[in-house]
């Protein structure tokens, strides 16, 4: 029987190698999309291949703002929702290391003392060593058991496929939660930076307005002006000072906006008022398309769908027998004396043949279950990409737009301050009435607001389009050598290296 099993042995196992070369279930291709040759809103964009491991570098140094600089920093080490994603992060890939554990062969051991009983008159036996004392029967066992389970039909190969998908979205999430954070920071703080500047400006608007009160006070006592000019002068001096005051709250939310952002509390972070706005990168000309292809949101969808393909590989491989080679081996004995001796030794090893037969047509729905996650996941992939062509767009054709309103915007502001210049010395001699300057002066603050909302605008719009093309334009990082990913090696090997 030794000798039989013996010569079987190798015949099987190298049959089970020969059938295990291929997996069942779809090898994974990439669904095809409708991608368009260049963008509509800027020149010089062309495909490429997908660019998501690329280093995407510290993008928001391109504003040239110290102090940001450092609070992004502070966020990518305090994050809790960065926390909260690399947790998630680190048990995806610690599946994946249990999923490549299935190819290899599983060795237990278990020792055990029973006491037992038999019945008058039965026919049962017992498979132990027993020794009988008053009806009650004794036996000890130690053993040591390995199983292995040959992977012909590429389940556990399409289940490790999977799991590393699966890991790899996971990573893409949390380079998407990282890069989403860190543009909501800075965007945050430039806006702070504008609101400190319309500060300024209203401040200094305000001493402007007291000054004209104390002028057209001081015409008014000398008979010169009627009290209505006194009481517009007021009027407009106080409706200036509420703005002024209501910037304060604006500014405080924002504050306390960045505070969560890098994991403090409101109470621990103050952001000390500064004169020097953030620069306005410089959008290059011709922007690459492998910019676009490192958006982490669209690697997960892309991975999700590697994943999804997977499962229909495992679902197809539970209509195969399972093959199973077992071992064991040990002692067992009536007398805890000479338990472990020779002659209580035993052994065996052999395979095992599992098929189904029939299960209610619960494989069937299955496989029908796999086939449509699979279907949604790829709607999800392309939805994605779509939505991350329709970004970069919008916010192309913001920033131009935007740009040009900007050159527009402070031709008008140029306009009101000499207008403003004009008349306030008409007003002192006495040529135009205040009335006039009441209107010039609101016309002349309101360009200088929307001026700095302007460029608070174009601010933010820059960070967007940063974020939508994946994080930053920095052209070296574009020729780096972009290593090999996962998703593009031969789906159906089997691979059991670290994730």
């Amino acid at each position: 029987m030794k000798a039989l099993v013996a010569y079987r042995l190798p015949t099987l196992l190298a049959l089970s190698l020969a059938l295990s070369a291929c997996a069942i279930g779809p090898d994974y291709q990439r669904p095809p999309l409708q991608t368009p040759v260049q963008f509509k809103q800027i020149e010089g964009w062309t495909q490429a291949k997908p660019g998501d491991v690329l280093e995407r570098g510290s993008w928001w140094q391109l504003y040239g703002d110290s102090e940001l600089n450092a609070l992004v920093e502070r966020l990518n080490v305090s994050n809790q929702n960065l926390a909260a994603s690399e947790a998630q992060y680190r048990q995806a890939r610690a599946l994946v290391r249990g999923a490549r554990a299935a190819f290899y062969p599983s060795l237990s051991s278990s020792a055990g003392a029973t006491r037992s009983s038999q019945g008058n008159g039965s026919n049962t036996s017992s498979v132990s060593t027993t020794s009988s004392a008053g009806g009650i029967s004794k036996s000890y066992e130690l053993g040591l058991n390995a199983a292995w389970e040959l992977d012909i039909w590429g389940k556990l190969r399409r289940s490790l496929e999977s799991s590393r998908a699966s890991y790899e979205a996971s990573a893409a999430d949390l380079a998407a939660l990282k890069l989403s954070l860190q543009a909501e920071l800075v965007q945050n703080y430039l806006q702070l930076r504008v609101l400190d500047d319309q500060q300024r400006l209203l401040d200094a608007t305000v001493a402007a307005y007291e000054r004209s009160l104390k002028l057209t006070e001081n015409q008014y006592n000398a008979g010169i002006v009627p009290k209505s000019d006194v009481s517009q002068a007021l009027t407009q001096l106080k409706s200036t000072q509420a703005q002024a005051i209501d910037l304060k709250w604006q500014r405080a939310q924002l504050e306390h906006a960045i505070a969560v952002l890098i994991g403090v509390p409101p109470s621990e972070l103050s952001i000390a008022v500064r004169e020097q706005l953030p620069a306005l990168p410089a959008i290059p000309v011709a922007l690459p398309s492998q910019l676009l292809e490192r958006r982490p949101d669209v690697a997960a969808a892309e991975r999700r769908v590697i994943a999804a393909n997977a499962e229909i590989g495992v679902a197809e491989a539970a209509w195969y027998p399972d093959l199973t080679i077992s071992a064991s081996g040990g002692y067992r004995g009536s007398s805890f004396a000479d338990w472990i001796d020779l002659p209580n030794r035993f052994w065996s090893l052999g395979p095992q043949l599992a098929l189904t037969l029939f299960d209610g047509g619960a494989r069937s729905a299955e496989l029908d279950r796999s086939e449509a996650a699979y279907d949604q996941t790829v709607a999800q992939y392309r939805q994605s990409v779509l939505d991350s062509f329709r970004e970069v767009e919008d916010y192309l054709v913001q920033l131009r737009v935007l740009q040009q309103e900007a050159v527009i915007q402070q031709e008008a502001l140029d306009a009101a301050r000499e207008s403003l210049r004009l008349i306030e010395n008409q007003y002192r001699a006495g040529t135009v009435d205040f009335n006039s300057v009441v209107s010039v002066q609101a016309t002349a603050l309101n360009n200088e607001r929307t001026t700095l909302s302007l460029l608070g605008n174009r601010l933010t719009a820059s960070v967007q389009l940063i974020a939508a093309l994946g994080g930053g334009w920095q052209q070296q990082l574009l020729l780096e050598e972009q290593p090999a990913s996962a998703s593009a090696s031969a789906p159906g090997t089997a691979d059991t290296t670290a994730p």
